[in-house]
């Protein structure tokens, strides 16, 4: 009985280099985990066209209007002036130069908590039914 009470306790070098082999294995998945969430939020950002991020100074999109899977007809303002455009894959148009320019509308601005506890309730009505 002594005798296999000792067995217990010697150390094993098998169960050692499992026991790296898993840190190892534990740590690139964490690694390829974080890079997997880092390109999906840069993705999101590319995707939403947050205006803070895109916006040039003097520049900046009023309308834009999709025509087609990768075919847009925007009206851009450049200073004081507008014009629209035809925006493909290959290239952007001038198309014209609007004489009575658009007014941009502006959101209005909504706390993010607003905007958050909005979701929340969204999300929990759509759950109960």
């Amino acid at each position: 009985m002594r005798k296999l009470a000792a067995l217990f306790l010697i150390p094993v070098p098998g169960l050692a280099a499992t026991s790296s082999q898993l840190d190892l294995a534990t740590t690139l998945g964490s690694l390829l985990f974080v890079i997997a969430l880092i390109l999906l939020l840069a993705w999101l950002l590319k995707r939403m066209r947050v205006p803070a991020f895109g916006q040039q100074k003097g520049l900046s999109i009023i309308k834009q209007l999709p025509v087609g899977t990768r075919e847009r007809v925007m009206i851009i303002q450049v200073g004081e002036d507008q014009y629209l455009i035809g925006v493909t894959t290959q290239s952007i148009q001038l198309l014209a130069k609007l004489d009575n320019p658009l007014i941009q509308e502006e959101l209005p601005a909504i706390a993010f908590s607003h905007q958050l506890m909005q979701l929340l309730k969204k999300h929990e009505t759509d759950s109960k039914t």
